[in-house]
């Protein structure tokens, strides 16, 4: 591939973000660098593939919101690195003595990277001379909040992937806008927003006529980051987790290089969740300068490429963890294990090209333009699978006619091989406040509930070719031995950590749902949650499921 060509198709962001405290006790200044994405090509169609660092920072709070965004038409991949500097001085002193022998606040290239220890991202690792930050500076990596869904954030205006600034808001300095000052002074904002957590909401929405900030002259609504699936780890730690949990929505760390990778493909108008939340400096640096001066900053590398060149991650002349390339292999497969002859979870394909007798429970795959997740193999041909992604925002009142609707849409290929079920299931109702939970696992008992036990979906030749929403019975059956499609809570959750309706009710008034992970749940009984049918709510609703036979086509 010629250099032209490559770089058609490649992005590159590089952020560079720098705290600046003038006495103790005195203000941060915050900087960022971003270089922006070039145009990807496809059978010389001009496709707007983008990405931009968005750098969030407030001197006051020390808040410092780092995360990716993808405003494109295509999946990106994404990797963010850090790089750390200090310097002080005394009063008496003329010049700034550095925390580590041979950088220079100027050079941001011989900035110390930050190596986390194999173990522990939250502990710099002891060998490296990261490790001398670790007294001075703490870093909060991840977000993860009580009772709180994920942040929301206000998406660029700047569609230009020509253009090298990044969304920079608050105290926050972009490095090009800014003129590459250091001195804690010099504006350098190139995004709306005070910096502070927590600064944009839901509903929310900013008018950029003028413009005000560089983009277009439109008026964007606030949108929801990611919630993250786990909180970022190290390489080491990866390498520990079953296969189907390794892609997610989370950061993994290559602690032999510092390059942070999202471990999945950012789809367009997804934004990643925070790699970095705060940037605190300790009580020992007033100890060090003692009614002195001190600098710190930190300095954020970024790369963002099509999926398709993920290699790129790779060929960089460093010496990476033995295990990246498996990582970034999965990430642009969406699976970490090959199960025979069927099409990537993420390629979209006919039906005929799938031999689902072999397929593992919990498999993703993409079929005539909806992603599924394959449930498991019922015998004498019939497969039962589920939408992957929730129809939001939808009361349990609704049942009937979204699930009607969405099968109607269905491309016709899939609807000849659907089989018919029960066009009136017998749920059974199981109240809230008889959920007992069996011994020593996370699903009730339902013994005493027989008609909610006993209603298992099958293929009923006296019902409809339809969708369904899946009983308390089907996710028991379905979610409590290791191999089972739904065998764990991150596996249950729909796209985004939203939740779904089964059909089961739970009480006057109430049916019952699989719950999104919340960290004010954390026992068990967040799988199952019961929630009012006349409830309306963006991050849940139904997920429309199916049994087919490819044969019967």
């Amino acid at each position: 591939m010629t250099p032209e060509k490559k770089n058609q198709r490649r992005l590159r962001n590089l952020a560079l973000l720098s705290l600046l405290l003038l006495a103790v006790g005195g203000t941060f200044a915050f900087q960022a660098f971003n270089q922006r994405a070039i145009n990807d090509r496809l059978n010389d169609v001009q496709v707007n593939v983008g990405g931009r660092v968005h750098d969030y920072y407030n001197r006051d709070t020390e808040n410092k919101d780092v995360f990716v965004e993808n405003y494109g038409e295509r999946p990106i991949m994404a990797r963010i690195r850090l790089s750390e500097f200090l310097e002080t001085r005394q009063r008496n002193e003329t010049d700034f003595t550095p925390l580590v022998a041979g950088t220079s606040r100027d050079d941001v290239e011989n900035w110390t990277t930050w190596i986390p220890s194999a173990g522990n991202i939250n502990d710099r690792e002891n060998s490296n001379a990261s490790n001398a930050f670790d007294q001075y500076a703490t870093l909060t990596f991840g977000w993860e909040r009580s009772g709180q869904d994920a942040p929301w954030y206000m998406p660029t205006f700047n569609h230009d992937n020509l253009d090298l600034r990044t969304a920079a808001a608050g105290h926050a300095r972009d490095w090009i806008e800014g003129n590459g000052a250091t001195d804690a002074v010099t504006d350098g904002a190139t995004h709306p927003g005070d910096g502070i957590d927590a600064y944009w909401s839901a509903g929310g929405s900013f008018d950029n006529s003028g413009p005000i900030w560089p983009g277009e002259e439109v008026t964007n609504q606030t949108a929801q980051n990611l919630q993250q699936d786990r909180a970022p780890m190290t390489m080491n730690q990866w390498s520990n987790l079953p296969n189907e949990d390794k892609i997610g929505n989370f950061w993994v760390v290559d602690q032999n290089t510092g390059w942070a990778y999202w471990a999945n493909r950012l789809d367009s108008e997804q934004a990643s969740s925070y790699l970095l939340d705060a940037a605190e400096m300790t009580a020992a640096i007033e100890d060090k300068v003692f009614n002195g001066f001190y600098y710190y900053g930190i300095h954020v590398e970024s790369g963002l490429v099509s999926p398709d060149q993920h290699e790129e991650f790779l060929n960089d002349g460093e010496q990476h963890h033995a295990e990246l390339a498996d990582l970034l292999r999965g990430i642009q497969n969406g699976v970490m294990y090959d199960d025979g002859p069927n099409p990537l979870p993420n390629e979209d394909s006919a039906p005929a090209a799938f031999d689902f007798s072999t397929m593992r429970p919990g498999r993703i795959f993409t079929m005539a333009g909806e992603q599924y997740r394959y449930l498991e193999d019922m015998g004498s041909g019939n497969h039962m699978i589920i939408r992957n992604e929730t129809i939001g925002n939808r009361p349990f009142t609704m049942h009937n006619t979204v699930l009607t609707g969405w099968y109607d849409n269905l491309d016709a290929e899939v609807q000849a091989m659907v089989q018919p079920v029960s066009d009136d299931f017998i749920t059974g109702n199981l109240p809230r406040e008889d959920f007992q939970f069996a011994p020593g696992v996370w699903y009730p008992i339902l013994d005493s509930f027989p008609e909610v036990r006993d209603d298992n979906t099958q293929v009923d030749i006296t019902g409809s070719p339809q969708a369904f929403s899946l009983s308390m019975a089907d996710m028991i059956r379905l979610s409590s031995q290791p191999g089972q499609a739904f065998h764990n809570q991150m596996q249950r959750v729909g796209v985004g950590n939203t939740w779904w309706w089964l059909r089961t009710p739970s009480g006057s008034g109430n049916a019952w749902e699989i719950f999104n992970r919340r960290s004010d749940f954390p026992n068990a009984w967040s799988h199952f949650h019961s929630r009012s049918i006349n409830s309306l709510d963006v991050l849940g609703g139904f997920r429309p499921a199916l049994i087919i036979n490819p044969s019967a086509t």
